[in-house]
């Protein structure tokens, strides 16, 4: 490893994750104190594991570990360590772009795509954007889109929970099998438990016939619980028993049924939070967030805003056969300033709104802009344009 390529560990720890005792060795004397603690892993769990028990600066992290894809240790530690600075290992420095290894076999180093920042990553299907920030989720969502692991999606309302959840469905092995979706705020409270498990004929006056419930209908595929944290008390227990047993009994019914159903949730709210005040059950959401997914909010996104605002008119002008008009210079600097409350789901509705009243023009202006929240937020000189 040269000196240009040694990141700034002058404070902080530093975690050597690799298999090879050697490779360890000559990072460590390459280190030459510039940083404590430093400790060493084995492996991409075993370097997770000591990442969650410490305060560490820089990752090092062998590209060729015995356990886990270092894609998914990287995108792991970006999730949950974002100020940990990952630097990939080659031993042999086989990959092209990298350091040549000397004669005496000197190790090569480099940040995931060289600048510190993953290589770009194709966008989930019906969502826009290249921000650093979606380029995580994206990376995320592919990573662990094929296995069976329950997933939190977090965010504000607006910010594509959804488009997210079928994502992780679409690029699923399950993505032939059925999606559920059910919307746990949507449902009167008594009749949750009946939606959910289903019931037996007679459970209740009015049940003349038995009943799958959402559950048991998404065999084979994936449920999706929006607005997870709405769940009353009672009902997040028996939820929480059938995440641990996947067994389901019907209302009224006394034999269980197994399911082969793949779990995923959203919350717009802190749940964790929410958890340690004793308002949601600690035990269900430590099982829902066993891979959690956080979505940015629009305003700290921004590069995204005008891509997603010409995608929301042409989508317009397509369903109506026109043309799509184009944003004018003043618009677009209205559009970069406003504060998107609703994030991307408002701006949908401001772009539709603008092809309304944009009429037959070619170009949509400032006056075309009719927003859900007070202009104060909109800066005084970007409405003109400045």
């Amino acid at each position: 490893m040269s000196a240009s390529i040694m990141p700034e560990v002058s404070s902080g720890g530093a975690l050597i994750a690799s298999p090879n005792s050697l490779l360890r060795e000559q990072v460590l004397h390459r280190l030459n104190g510039q940083c404590r603690p430093v400790q060493q892993a084995t492996g991409g769990a075993d370097a997770l594991a000591k990442l969650e028990k410490g305060e560490w600066q820089v990752l090092f992290l062998d590209r060729r570990l015995p356990d886990l894809d270092p894609d998914e240790v990287i995108a792991i530690s970006q999730s949950r360590f974002p100020r940990v600075q990952v630097v990939l290992l080659d031993s042999d420095a086989e990959a092209a772009g990298q350091e040549k290894a000397d004669a005496s076999g000197e190790l090569a180093a480099r940040a995931p795509d060289g600048r510190g920042r993953l290589v770009e990553v194709e966008p989930l299907p019906a969502m826009i954007g290249s921000s650093q920030a979606m380029q995580r989720v994206y990376r995320m969502v592919r990573l662990v889109a094929r296995r069976s692991t329950t997933v939190l999606i977090a965010g504000a309302t607006g910010t594509g929970k959804e488009l997210v959840a079928r994502a992780l469905h679409a690029l699923s092995p399950r993505a032939a099998r059925p999606m559920v979706v059910v919307n746990c705020a949507a449902i009167p409270e008594t009749l949750l438990e009946s939606e959910l498990f289903g019931y037996a004929r007679g459970a209740f006056t009015g049940a003349v016939q038995s009943q799958l419930g959402r559950i048991a209908a998404a065999q084979g595929g994936s449920l999706f619980l929006d607005e997870v944290s709405e769940l009353p008390l009672g009902m997040q227990a028996k939820l929480l028993r059938f995440l641990e047993q996947r067994e389901v009994q019907r209302l009224g019914a006394t034999e269980t049924t197994h399911v082969d159903v793949r779990v995923l949730a959203a919350s717009n709210v802190d749940l964790a939070g929410r958890a340690a005040r004793g308002e949601f059950r600690q035990d269900l959401f430590y099982r829902l967030a066993a891979f959690p997914i956080e979505l940015p909010p629009l305003a700290e996104r921004r590069e995204d805003i005008i891509p997603l605002a010409e995608h929301f008119l042409a989508c317009m002008a397509a369903a109506m056969q026109t043309r799509p008009p184009r944003l004018s210079a003043p618009a677009i600097a209205i559009l970069e300033a406003y504060a998107w409350k609703g994030n991307v789901r408002e701006l949908q509705y401001v772009m539709e709104r603008a092809s309304i009243l944009v009429e037959d023009g070619e170009t949509v202006e400032p006056d075309h802009l009719l927003f859900s929240y007070p202009q104060s937020v909109i800066p005084a000189g970007a409405r003109h344009g400045s």
